[in-house]
C-alpha cells in the first residue's frame, strides 16, 4: 500500500517536469536547510559550484527562481519555500524505497556527528569500534562540544546528528531519547565537615564547580537551585570533566559528577557523595537529527545508538587513567 501511494502521488509531479531529477532536488533539499551552500555541498560529497549547478538545472526544468542571489548570500524564494515540502515527499519516498529493497546495503560515505565529553569519556570509543566493523566504507568524524554548540551546528547541516542531553525545542529538529545518566553531589571530606551540606556549602560562598550553561547539566543544577530557594550561587565553569574533577578533588568547590565517576573517587577517599532532600534528577540523552533527514544512515546510527550508549560503560576519569 506504501509503494502504491508513492507511485500515484509523488511520480505524476517528476514526469511533469522533463529533465528533473532525484540529484537536483537533494541538492536543492540540502541548500535550502543548510546555512549555506558550502556546508550543503560538504553534506552531498560535491564542490559548490556542482551544487550550483544541480539548483541551476532545476531551477531551468521548473521555469522558477529557487535562491535569490543578489545578496551576500542565496536565500530561498518564495518557489523555493512552495517546492521544499514537495521536494521533501518525493526524497522521502525515495529513501523508503531504498531501505525496503536493500535494507542490508552498506553505509559509505561520510559521517559527522557530536557528543559531549561525558559521551567521549565513556561510550563512544566502543560506538565507533562498532560502526567501524559494520560500516567499513564509513568514515566516522566525532566532534565534541557542549550541547548547545552540537544542536546548533546539527540545525545549520555541519553535523549529521548529536547524542546530547535533553530534547532540541527547534522546529527544524527532532528528537528521540535513548538514555538517561544519574548525578549526584559530590565535595571532600574536609568541605563536607566544615559546612555540612551542599545549600551549606553555597551559602557560604563555596563555588559550584560546573561545565559551561550551554551543556545539559547546568539545568540539573539550575533546577536544584530553584528547588532549594538559592537565588544566586557563584559558579566556576570549565568545559573540560577532568579538570572539574580535579578542582573538587582539591576542595575548590561543591559540584556535581556522574554517580559511576563519583563511586570511584569515594572509593579512594577523595570525594563523599552528598545526599540531599531534592535529589538530581536523572538526566535524559537523546538522538537529534534535522527534520526531514531520512538517509539511512540517521536511521542505522540511531539504532546503533540505542544498543551502545551506556554512560556507566568503562567509566574512567582522565586523571585516574
Amino acid at each position: 500500500m506504501k509503494s502504491e501511494k508513492f507511485q500515484i502521488n509523488l511520480f505524476p509531479f517528476v514526469e511533469q517536469i522533463p529533465g528533473m531529477t532525484f540529484k537536483q532536488l537533494e541538492a536543492f533539499y540540502w541548500a535550502a536547510t543548510c546555512a549555506n551552500f558550502a556546508i550543503a555541498a560538504e553534506r552531498l560529497h560535491l564542490s559548490v559550484s556542482s551544487l550550483s549547478k544541480r539548483i541551476a538545472e532545476l531551477e531551468e526544468s521548473l521555469g522558477v527562481t529557487l535562491f535569490d542571489r543578489s545578496g551576500h548570500r542565496a536565500v530561498m524564494t518564495e518557489a523555493g519555500q512552495g517546492l521544499l515540502p514537495r521536494a521533501l515527499d518525493l526524497l522521502d519516498a525515495a529513501a523508503g524505497i531504498r531501505n525496503t529493497f536493500a535494507p542490508g546495503a552498506g553505509l559509505v560515505g561520510r559521517c559527522a556527528f557530536g557528543v559531549g565529553e561525558l559521551s567521549a569519556l565513556t561510550w563512544l570509543p566502543r560506538f565507533i569500534a562498532q560502526a567501524r566493523a559494520q560500516y567499513p566504507k564509513l568514515v566516522l568524524e566525532p566532534y565534541v562540544d557542549v550541547g548547545a554548540v552540537l544542536e546548533a551546528k546539527v540545525d545549520n547541516g555541519e553535523l549529521d546528528f548529536a547524542i546530547i542531553a535533553g530534547r532540541s525545542s527547534r522546529q527544524t529538529m527532532l528528537s528521540q531519547p535513548i538514555t538517561q545518566a544519574q548525578f549526584v553531589w559530590t565535595a571532600t571530606p574536609a568541605a563536607v565537615a566544615q559546612y555540612g551540606s551542599v545549600p551549606g556549602m553555597i551559602r557560604a560562598r563555596q563555588p559550584i564547580i560546573a561545565l559551561p550553561p550551554g551543556a545539559g547539566t547546568t539545568r540539573l543544577i539550575d533546577d536544584w537551585l530553584l528547588a532549594h530557594g538559592i537565588a544566586a550561587a557563584e559558579r566556576i565553569s570549565c568545559n573540560n570533566w577532568g579538570a572539574i574533577a580535579g578542582m573538587l578533588i582539591a576542595s575548590v568547590g561543591v559540584g556535581i559528577l556522574p554517580e559511576a565517576w563519583a563511586h570511584k573517587l569515594v572509593g579512594e577517599d577523595l570525594v563523599c557523595i552528598l545526599s540531599d532532600e531534592h535529589v538530581l534528577r536523572p538526566l535524559t540523552y537523546s538522538f537529534q537529527w534535522r527534520r526531514g533527514d531520512s538517509r539511512p544512515l540517521v536511521d542505522q546510527m540511531l539504532a546503533r545508538a540505542r544498543s551502545a550508549v551506556d554512560f556507566s560503560a568503562d567509566a574512567r576519569l582522565p586523571l585516574l587513567v
